[in-house]
């Protein structure tokens, strides 16, 4: 199992570190991350560009990062989650030091989840279906997904 980068910004930082990564990202680029569950497709396809690109995961890590950090704000943003630090036990699973926690108490690791996305590929491991099928989201979140998606 991977060890736990000790660079990774706690729970606290993600907010701040995202939008760093959002503005560096978009000023070089005309890329749509507007926290949307729309922009998830976005991220899909720069994670699978990565892959037909060839790069490894070393050389990719800071953009593989800042993609889970924005797949874990629009968590935050359109699910009612919240950035957590990961306890020691959590940690060991995830693999790493944040993750997300949902209204209903579900942890989950949008970090990993990219990785995982990067790593296999695959419609399966899609960051938009990810958020689609998220169990745990607010009430409120999920009715205005299922309005603004019909």
């Amino acid at each position: 199992m991977d060890q736990v980068d000790a660079r990774v910004p706690g729970a606290h930082e993600m907010r701040g570190h995202t939008a760093a990564f959002v503005a560096r990202v978009t000023a070089r680029s005309r890329l749509p991350l507007d926290y949307s569950v729309a922009s998830l497709r976005v991220v899909d396809f720069l994670i699978e560009g990565l892959r037909k690109g060839g790069a490894d995961r070393e050389r990719a890590h800071e953009t593989l990062f800042g993609l889970g950090a924005y797949v874990g704000e629009v968590l935050v943003r359109r699910a009612g989650a919240e950035w957590v630090d990961l306890d020691n036990r959590q940690r060991s699973c995830f693999a790493q030091p944040v993750g997300v926690r949902m209204p209903d108490g579900r942890v989950w690791n949008p970090l990993g989840r990219v990785l995982n996305r990067f790593e296999t590929g695959g419609p399966e491991e899609s960051l938009h279906t990810f958020y689609l099928t998220l169990h745990g989201r607010a009430r409120r979140a999920a009715a205005w997904e299922d309005r603004a998606a019909g």
